[in-house]
């Protein structure tokens, strides 16, 4: 077997055999086959695609190139929820307490934000003392103990896709619908848990910007998932907005909390409890649609979900005291308000992207991933799509640390903009794919 008559074959578009794919894998992870091949290889796929059996070998080949994590020691059906990132995506620190208080296993292995996307991880270590490392055996006596954990992926899970979107990021095939998904779908089956929740963001500020290209990659992670013997369910939401109000870490995590204790803005809220209600359903905890409404209500509404939040601070060696005291998370004290000045209006888009970005400037993100990320600073949004302005009005506020101040300040106000007219809120769930 050649690489070249494998590039030549795909290149033509014809479908490359398990066998054939099994030595693309192994040929690159064990230097046999040079970065040159590859990137020929990675083009034609993005030219080509990939059939569904082709995905499906690509994925389990990334996936055997390292560990898996075996769950089969926690007692119960077992679920982790994936999120392909956006503006204000602190949904995982709400729906994994609230899904665990209703008796599913939360395992979540979670990865750094990069770029305008925040991480579930930099948000949890704005927490004091907060740890995201443990060993196995740790892992599933937690989950076991109280039902859920959020830690940090380990660096054996899937090395091979590693390896193969250093490549893509250099060679300009990022963009790659199949290798978008085996690359997630290869993480989160090696990961372990019987049953997996997507959040597939669509928008400006998010990965995927139409609707068409997220439901192409939202239906190839459901099919490779189900093909793999995981019960897949993805969700597309909405990202042309910021999720919530907060956009940083601990401003992150103050508004999970909030939201744990019914007080959270009403778009987030939606969406959290939409997420619960799928994940009791696919994992069979719930025997309807209604009976997953009516569970996800009581655990919200009983402080149940915040107390499950509360015990895994505890558990990983956080200040649980957070809950109460938001003091405690230091966020930035030097604040900035911005103010509107016009006539009264409406809110009529509210750009997720250029608010990462303003984020991102004040410190909240990183450009790479050995960038120190000040947990401290973030942004605030006063006002969201649909609300009215009045002169005056504070539409933002900036939590900073002197940083990048006024580049800031001017990208929030380009972030808005504003009509006469009445403007209907934005429908933050697009379609799901079962």
């Amino acid at each position: 077997m050649r690489m070249v008559d494998l590039i030549i074959k795909k290149r033509d578009g014809y479908e490359l055999t398990e066998e054939e794919i099994k030595y693309i894998i192994h040929g690159y992870i064990n230097n046999e086959i040079p970065d040159y091949q590859i990137s020929a290889f990675l083009m034609s796929v993005f030219f080509k695609g990939m059939t569904e059996r082709e995905q499906l070998s690509f994925t389990m080949e990334m996936l055997n190139s390292g560990e898996r994590v075996d769950l089969s020691k926690i007692n119960g059906v077992t679920c982790d929820k994936h999120s392909t990132g956006g503006v204000g995506d602190k949904t995982s620190l709400v729906v994994i307490p609230l899904a665990s208080a209703c008796g599913v296993k939360m395992a979540k292995m979670s990865g750094r934000g990069l770029g305008h996307t925040g991480g579930t991880l930099d948000k949890l270590e704005s927490i004091p003392g907060f740890k995201i490392e443990m060993d196995p055996d740790e892992f599933f006596n937690q989950i076991n103990d109280i039902g859920l954990a959020i830690i940090g992926q380990t660096a054996n899970i899937a090395p091979a896709d590693k390896l193969l979107y250093s490549l893509r990021d250099v060679t300009g095939t990022i963009e790659s619908i199949p290798l978008i998904a085996s690359s997630i779908m290869s993480k989160k089956i090696a990961s372990g848990a019987d049953t997996i929740v997507l959040d597939v963001k669509v928008g400006e500020g998010a990965f995927m910007k139409n609707l068409e290209s997220a439901e192409k990659l939202a239906k190839a992670m459901v099919k490779i998932g189900n093909l793999a013997g995981r019960k897949t369910v993805a969700t597309l939401t909405d990202m042309n907005e910021p999720l919530g109000c907060a956009v940083g870490n601990s401003v992150e995590i103050i508004e999970a909390i909030e939201t744990l204790k019914g007080r959270g803005p009403k778009d987030f809220s939606f969406l959290c409890m939409s997420f619960v209600k799928e994940i009791l359903m696919i994992t069979g905890m719930a025997k309807d649609e209604n009976d997953a409404e009516i569970q996800a209500n009581d655990a919200l509404n009983s402080g149940r979900g915040l107390e499950q939040l509360r015990k895994m601070i505890e558990h990983q060696h956080g200040d649980p005291r957070v809950i109460d005291n938001y003091e405690l998370l230091n966020t930035s004290k030097d604040v900035v308000d911005i103010k509107y000045n016009g006539l009264k209006s409406y809110i009529k888009n509210l750009h997720a992207l250029k608010i990462g970005e303003a984020a991102m400037l004040l410190g909240a993100g990183r450009e790479t991933k050995e960038d120190k990320v000040d947990l401290g600073v973030g942004i605030v949004l006063r006002k969201k799509v649909g609300d009215i302005v009045n002169n005056g009005d504070v539409i933002a506020t900036l939590y900073t640390n002197h940083k990048n101040i006024d580049r800031a300040i001017q990208m929030v106000n380009d972030a808005f903009e504003y009509s006469i007219n009445e403007v209907p809120e934005i429908n933050k769930i697009l379609e799901i794919v079962r």
